[in-house]
């Protein structure tokens, strides 16, 4: 890995992007939302509102939220590439996006209270590598906020409470139950993540893998594909809406992946994803510059 200085500036750049410019999929998910409902609701007031404030974050180049998020790296790299030199320009970018403004004091020390002035800590921001035969670098990062983080929800099959057996009815069961519960807190509409199978940490991983995906895609095992596009449909009719406040916009999207699992074990883990779905991605060349952007 040669040049960090490219590698610094690119990797920013993909911060700054993903911070102030909600991708195109997502925008046109939530202006589908805003001609579903009815013209004088309160839905569509709020939705309405969401989509102006994504045009100004634009035109001003300042974050979608103040809550800028955890920030969620995945790296697919060329085998034998140096990803301490990767992880090190990754973290210099971070601490200029924040010296910049284009992310918040966001990250604090959990037995002091103290604030971390640049972002960089012990978990912050989190690195994920997967090295494979390529020759670009392929960067995704999800910038997750704490509302949407404190909605997300783990199951236990056969579980009481939402009625869920060891089945995908049961799956579906656990998401409608872990949306319900949510009540538009986390900044309804948003998307959900959904892993079947794993352990309890994998699961969580899974779960948020899933937004990595486009919002037009459907998962490629059929039976997942049913059951993305029932959750969806039924979560129209909770008549929760954007922020809680009513409406038929409960949900942009549904993704749902599975892992293997234990017999022992059987777990549905839920992530939530706020209206502002900031998840960017960026193609890198050997030397650190941009080849094309993605999303």
């Amino acid at each position: 890995m040669t040049g960090r200085p490219q590698w610094e500036d690119s990797l920013f750049e993909l911060i700054r992007r993903t911070s102030v410019d909600l991708p195109g999929d997502v925008e046109e998910a939530l202006r589908r939302a805003l001609a579903r409902e009815e013209k004088d609701a309160r839905a569509r007031w709020f939705l309405e509102g969401i989509l102006a404030n994504v045009e100004h974050a634009r035109r001003t180049d300042t974050p979608l939220c103040q809550d800028t998020g955890a920030l969620l790296f995945r790296f697919h790299v060329p085998v034998g590439f140096d990803t301490n030199a990767l992880s090190a320009a990754t973290r210099a970018a971070v601490a200029r996006a924040t010296r910049l403004g284009y992310l918040r004091q966001n990250t604090v020390d959990s037995v002091s209270g103290a604030v971390y002035q640049t972002n960089v800590a012990h978990g912050s921001p989190v690195f994920c590598f997967e090295q494979g035969a390529r020759d670009t670098v392929d960067v995704r990062l999800i910038m997750k906020g704490g509302g949407s983080e404190n909605m997300g929800a783990q199951y236990s099959l056969p579980c009481a409470d939402p009625g869920a057996e060891r089945n995908l009815e049961g799956v579906r069961r656990c998401v409608l139950d872990a949306v319900t519960r949510a009540q538009g807190n986390g900044c309804a509409p948003g998307v959900v993540g959904v892993c079947i199978g794993g352990d309890r940490a994998s699961g969580h991983e899974h779960a948020k893998e899933q937004f990595l995906r486009r919002m037009d895609d459907r998962s490629r095992v059929k039976a997942l594909a049913r059951l993305e596009q029932r959750i969806l449909r039924d979560a129209t009719r909770l008549g929760i809406g954007p922020m809680g406040m009513g409406g038929i916009a409960t949900l942009l999207g549904v993704k749902i992946g599975a892992l293997s699992r234990l017999p022992a074990s059987f777990f549905v883990t839920v992530s939530y994803m706020c209206w502002a779905f900031r998840r960017r991605g960026v193609l890198l060349g050997r030397n650190g510059g941009v080849q094309r952007w993605l999303y």
